[in-house]
């Protein structure tokens, strides 16, 4: 069964029965998981005379709506999608997103707003509307201002909701930089390509979700800033109800600017990794070319010792062989000193500079 709240100015209250008239003061807000959520109807029709549409109460049912504004000219309704895995920070631990890659999972959270009422159609086991109760029942005994209104209330739940993203920044950013480093390992191929465009899916996922997001609360705000007060419906947004729905936007925006920063951060390190792939292979390249080039002579002086002619100086001489041989390593010395001077033989310095990176990480 739903959970019914009387929200006044001071404190809050769960009610166990169903008041028969509206209260004078404050509002009610009628918490509704999804197994519950048409039991809520007819209580609300009996308080405030006001029927939901069918269209909005299957829109509230359906698991796969998008974040989504409609209203009435009785009340108005929100689809707005919240996280609904937790998010495991530590990148070694069992089930994190850095051992299963990044998988961004959200559900629909549904906001009837109703003239002194609040309807909320959630998930049973969502955390946060349990923390946000706990919280609203413990502030009689403190001085936490009370949700004045229900639009107030909602905007308090849609900022927590958002809140819940920015909280991925952080191990989104961390698992980034890992697959960062080990794509520029050059001791060993990296292997988890499927998990890495995996990610980039995520992260335009959450992009998209974003921009609905943004959205739905825009259009909510700007239809009320539309509306004149005395007119029928939800009257116009007071001062301060701005200022919490543009926190709101202003979360939702950083959250978006952080998904762009992410799916460029992605797609960077995957340039990076065959750049210094290609850079890799040039260099190896290089030194097969220098090698190649110091025996060409050596093969040219062979050849040469080895044409059947009668006569060849130096064939019949005691020293012959070791005076090619001393000939063969001088022009093979000269050119390696040759070559290490213009840096043809040295070190990758990619590998040095990847060397020396993982260095100060261990001493650090």
């Amino acid at each position: 069964m739903f959970q019914l709240l009387h929200i006044a100015e001071h404190q809050a209250s769960v009610l166990k029965e169903m008041p028969r008239v509206l209260p004078e003061k404050g509002f009610l807000w009628f918490d509704v998981d999804y197994t519950d959520t048409r039991r809520w109807v007819g209580p609300v029709v009996e308080l405030t005379g006001i029927r939901v549409l069918d269209e909005h109460l299957s829109d509230a049912e359906n698991m796969l709506h998008p974040s989504y504004y409609d209203s009435t000219s009785q009340y108005e309704m929100i689809v707005f999608r919240g996280l609904a895995n937790r998010i495991n920070l530590d990148p070694r631990a069992e089930g994190s997103i850095g051992n299963s890659g990044l998988r961004i999972k959200t559900r629909p959270t549904t906001f009837f707003v109703l003239p002194k009422v609040l309807v909320t159609v959630r998930a049973l086991d969502s955390k946060l509307f349990a923390s946000l109760r706990e919280r609203l029942l413990a502030a009689a005994d403190s001085t936490q201002r009370m949700p004045a209104c229900p639009e107030e209330l909602m905007l308090r739940v849609l900022n927590g909701m958002v809140d819940r993203y920015l909280d991925l920044r952080q191990p989104m950013t961390d698992l980034l930089d890992n697959w960062q480093k080990d794509l520029l390992d050059p001791r060993r191929p990296f292997r988890d390509w499927y998990l890495l465009l995996e990610a980039r899916s995520e992260i335009r996922k959450l992009e998209m979700l974003c921009e609905e997001q943004l959205d739905a609360v825009q259009e909510w705000r700007d239809e009320r800033a539309q509306r004149r007060e005395g007119s029928k419906g939800p009257g116009p947004l007071s001062p301060l109800l701005e200022v919490r729905t543009n926190d709101v936007v202003e979360h939702i925006g950083r959250v978006m600017h952080h998904s762009h920063r992410l799916e460029a951060s992605a797609e960077s390190a995957v340039q990076l990794h065959f750049s210094s792939t290609a850079h890799r292979t040039n260099e190896i390249m290089r030194t097969l070319t220098a090698i190649t080039a110091i025996f060409l002579p050596l093969t040219l002086v062979t050849g040469i010792f080895g044409m059947n002619f009668e006569f060849i100086p130096g064939l019949h001489s005691r020293y012959g062989f070791w005076m090619s041989m001393a000939l063969m390593l001088l022009i093979a010395g000269g050119m390696v000193v040759f070559f290490t001077a213009r840096s043809y033989l040295a070190s990758s310095s990619f590998r040095k500079m990847f060397e020396a990176r993982r260095k100060s990480r261990d001493e650090a």
